[in-house]
């Protein structure tokens, strides 16, 4: 079970994500669905589209048992499978 404690090393594809700190002003605020995950980027299928964007510059928020976490993408740049089931 995902919770606000241990999300880092979970699974993030189906979950809904905002960007809420980036290096690239234009991406704050984008918002959707992972429905996919690489080592350095994360696939947003976004109301205006699929969007790839790079996990460690910017700052992601989720909503886990009613309560925003937000993650550095610093922290969760690993492949997928290295993450789950790790401390990050």
């Amino acid at each position: 079970m995902i919770t606000a404690d241990n999300i880092t090393s979970h699974e993030f594809i189906g979950l809904h994500t905002e960007i809420v700190k980036s290096t690239n002003p234009q991406v704050i605020g984008l918002n959707g669905r992972i429905i996919n995950e690489t080592k350095s980027m994360f696939t947003i299928n976004t109301e205006k589209g699929t969007k790839s964007i790079a996990k460690s510059t910017n700052n992601w928020k989720f909503s886990i048992e009613n309560k925003d976490v937000i993650i550095e993408g610093s922290r969760i740049t690993k492949r997928p499978f290295d993450r789950i089931g790790a401390k990050a």
